[in-house]
């Protein structure tokens, strides 16, 4: 599959492109556009404004995205709850490790060269929070 989605990457675009690549299509390919420029042809967009892959009710992108694919994996549930508080900004899930994960998603943003280069410094690091979380439970616990 094929995805495209704004240049720039946050926390939740970052994280539901990690959650395509890993629980929805291994050798899914991503574009990144401009604000205000069409998604080409062929494409799927994602965090996108008036997109199915994107902000529902009140849902960020990633829960969108978890629920369409019916992903049940305890791992991901923790990093739904960071990514919601993180993006939302609601406090809904009340998880402490939100600014801190935000934080490190902008720094990430601030070395890489390209949104190809933390998408792949960004796998990496989701990679980590997801098994953190499958071994300690979706709410973390003790270090």
């Amino acid at each position: 599959m094929k995805f495209v989605t704004y240049r720039g990457m946050r926390i939740d675009r970052l994280a539901s492109a990690w959650l395509i690549r890993r629980f929805v299509d291994p050798r899914a390919r991503f574009r990144f556009i401009e604000r205000g420029e069409t998604p080409p042809k062929g494409w799927t967009p994602f965090d996108l404004p008036d997109v199915e892959f994107s902000h529902h009710g009140e849902d960020c992108t990633f829960e969108t995205l978890v629920k369409k694919f019916k992903i049940r994996d305890r791992g991901v549930r923790g990093i739904a709850e960071i990514v919601h508080d993180a993006d939302v900004k609601d406090g809904k899930f009340g998880r402490a490790e939100a600014a801190g994960v935000s934080a490190a998603v902008r720094g990430l943003g601030l070395i890489c060269g390209d949104d190809d280069e933390l998408l792949e410094k960004g796998l990496f690091f989701f990679d980590g929070l997801c098994r953190f979380f499958e071994r300690r439970g979706s709410k973390g616990g003790r270090s």
